[in-house]
């Protein structure tokens, strides 16, 4: 891991705080995941190649993209992160913080160290993070337009890490985007505490280049009464693995999650979820959709687990894939963990085409066949984007749509 390594070593010589060299001395113990590992048996390692990629020492400099600026048009403020490093932030309004934390403390207060122990990948980046970025709404206050946080990756190895914080009965909608990373490997970790009563509605965007591998990790920590509604929508990557774990801390907590994810070429789109039940009258609803074409695939694996004393939980979790080429594969693995007897738990999944039958009808209605496969993909992915938040729906929407489009020439051409 020359490259790779000499890189790490520097970075960890110019910024030798906040844990650092404990997380590394981790990662060396540790050592890279396999694929005889359960959990990355789908994952195509070998073709990551750790040592070719440099660790990133500063901000590349990378401009956001057109797409970026359709986003932040309609936000209440933006933060721009390049490599993990936060670019001067402006005027906040009142409620708002925004800081950088170098403690390489998770929310839980525990070292990041301790918190991602066995986590192979979030201890390169309790090691290499340049920072914390934290973003603080104060108790009581609602803010009037989304926070945008626009990341920018290069080419190099890049670790980007997020705290939200919404204080007792504060609500916020934060958008987390990320773009670039060409030929780069980019491996963010945030986490989103939501305090009593507290209401937090989060979209996590990845349209990273389709040379990329990402490796991403999220927690939710939701609180009595609390509400954490994600949306986690994958476009690019050439690996594409996210995990989005939600911990439901107190009575009355809820957690809503959406994973959407559109697989085309040779994509890997790897989702992991895990929702934690921990006090009683806790909720949770996780809904996955996603659709592989050409030799793209797909990997969903979902854990709903409910520890004892959680009673009255109301938890379920939904996977759908629509396979759009006879090379194309979905891999659904939902999984129930429940050591309480007084809840309700369902899960279910589903892996097929498109409908062959509907697909004639509007055939036979004039309609033409990449368009009627175009109109049954956006119908497939409808109710995951009808619910993202009013002031960001309209240009994540026309990016699916686009996507969905080459996606269905592509299902054409291969038919």
């Amino acid at each position: 891991m020359t490259t790779f390594a000499d890189s790490a070593a520097a970075v960890l010589d110019a910024h030798p705080g906040g844990g650092r060299r404990e997380a590394w001395r981790a990662f060396e113990e540790v050592g890279l995941p396999s694929a005889s590992d359960e959990v990355w048996r789908y994952t195509p390692l070998g073709e990551l190649g750790l040592e070719r990629h440099a660790v990133a020492t500063g901000p590349s400099p990378a401009a956001p993209s057109d797409a970026a600026r359709r986003l932040a048009a309609g936000a209440g403020v933006v933060l721009t992160v390049v490599d993990g490093h936060l670019a001067p932030v402006g005027e906040l309004p009142e409620g708002l913080s925004v800081s950088a934390d170098d403690s390489g403390r998770s929310h839980t207060g525990q070292a990041l160290v301790e918190r991602y122990a066995n986590d192979a990948f979030s201890l390169l980046n309790a090691a290499l993070a340049p920072a914390t970025t934290v973003v603080r709404v104060e108790p009581g206050a609602v803010l009037a337009g989304p926070v945008v946080v626009l990341g920018l990756a290069g080419s190099g190895a890049s670790f980007a890490r997020l705290r939200v914080e919404v204080g007792r009965g504060a609500e916020a909608v934060v958008l987390e985007y990320l773009e670039g990373g060409r030929d780069g490997l980019v491996v963010p970790l945030s986490e989103y505490a939501v305090d009593a009563a507290g209401s937090l509605t989060l979209v996590t965007y990845q349209r990273l280049d389709e040379s990329a591998w990402q490796v991403a990790r999220t927690t939710g920590f939701v609180e009595r009464d609390a509400r954490l509604r994600q949306a986690v929508i994958g476009l690019g990557g050439h690996y594409d693995r996210s995990r989005n774990d939600a911990e439901l801390r107190g009575p009355g907590a809820a957690n809503e999650l959406r994973t959407t994810y559109l697989g085309r070429g040779d994509q890997v789109h790897d989702f992991r979820t895990h929702q934690l039940h921990l006090a009683p009258r806790t909720n949770s609803r996780l809904l996955s959709k996603g659709a592989v074409a050409e030799r793209s695939r797909s990997v969903y694996t979902g854990l709903i687990e409910i520890e004892k004393g959680a009673t009255r939980t109301d938890a379920r979790q939904t996977n759908h894939n629509l396979l759009l080429s006879p090379s194309a594969h979905a891999d659904s693995v939902p999984n129930l963990d429940i050591r309480e007897n007084d809840v309700l738990c369902a899960h279910a999944s589903s892996v097929g085409p498109l409908d062959a039958l509907q697909r004639w009808y509007l055939e036979s209605r004039g309609v033409e066949r990449v368009d009627a496969q175009r109109l049954m993909i956006q119908g497939f992915f409808y109710e995951m984007l009808e619910a993202l938040p009013a002031a960001l729906a309209a240009p994540i929407e026309a990016d699916v749509a686009a996507a969905v489009g080459e996606v269905a020439r592509a299902a054409q051409v291969g038919s």
